[in-house]
């Protein structure tokens, strides 16, 4: 069976797809031994990795370390890497290189924000046998031209144009598609338009499946937390103590101890 069928058949299947983020080997190890079905190495790296504010400094050569990485950790795992801002839109020749540079660093899929412009590179890697995920709705990339980090779908307009894509995009041989930040309704009217699974980031619990940025999900991000994250742990408090812990160690001398200290060879006793 075909990604693209196996796809569709947990759609039919009614099975939700679970999707996380990954940039580094520890959370992938981690990751490998989870439900989840996916894992995605984002250009949001640039952002809760790298510290931008956004996600337009990241790169391909980036995000193909990522990859590596991650590939190395979760070798069970479907892994989904992101064409970072201008990637995909410097001319055809230079999209199909950073396609070979991210698929040859470890990836299944590849995950491309937008379809205006990019009808060619979907149907180009689809007949060359590499399974393509279109995301709509919020692109972060754009966010210049859309005026800011904000919802979508929420007019008749803009809802009509989301589920145009969707269509657009099915036709291009999409394997699935991402759907962020719009209303829940949005999303159910996405899934039913397509054939294709649609798995929300903010879309609402209609959606095929829903994606999280796996640093928020586990509270390390302090300083942003969209709408649509929900936080399973509160990672940095935990950080935060068994750090000061060790420090208080330490400053006791009570770390290290004599089950963590070398001993002497037999020669020195």
């Amino acid at each position: 069976m075909s990604v693209l069928e196996s796809f569709k058949q947990l759609k039919a299947d009614g099975k939700k797809i679970v999707v996380v983020t990954s940039y580094e080997y520890w959370s992938a190890k981690i990751l490998n031994e989870t439900d989840v079905d996916g894992i995605l190495i984002g250009d949001d790296s640039s952002m809760v990795i790298h510290g931008h504010e956004n996600t337009m400094n990241s790169d391909v050569e980036t995000i193909a370390m990522h990859t590596r990485a991650v590939r190395k950790g979760a070798k069970d795992k479907f892994l989904i890497a992101a064409m970072p801002f201008m990637s995909n839109r410097k001319g055809f020749k230079e999209a199909m290189d950073n396609v070979e540079i991210l698929m040859k660093a470890g990836a299944n899929a590849l995950k491309i924000e937008g379809v205006d412009g990019n009808e060619e590179l979907y149907a180009h890697l689809t007949q060359s046998g590499i399974p393509t995920i279109g995301h709509i709705g919020l692109t972060p990339t754009h966010h210049n031209a859309i005026g800011g980090f904000k919802a979508q779908g929420k007019t008749k307009e803009s809802e009509q144009k989301i589920i145009t894509e969707a269509k657009q995009l099915e036709k291009l041989g999409c394997i699935s598609i991402v759907l962020e930040a719009v209303p829940q309704h949005v999303g159910a009217a996405v899934r039913d338009a397509v054939s294709i699974p649609v798995v929300g980031v903010g879309a609402g619990v209609d959606v095929d499946g829903q994606a999280l940025v796996l640093p928020d999900m586990l509270g390390f991000s302090t300083d942003f937390k969209p709408k649509f994250v929900r936080t399973y742990l509160d990672g940095a408090s935990l950080i935060k103590n068994a750090v000061n812990q060790f420090a208080a160690d330490v400053h006791a001398e009570t770390f290290p101890a004599a089950a963590e200290t070398y001993a002497p060879g037999k020669g020195q006793l």
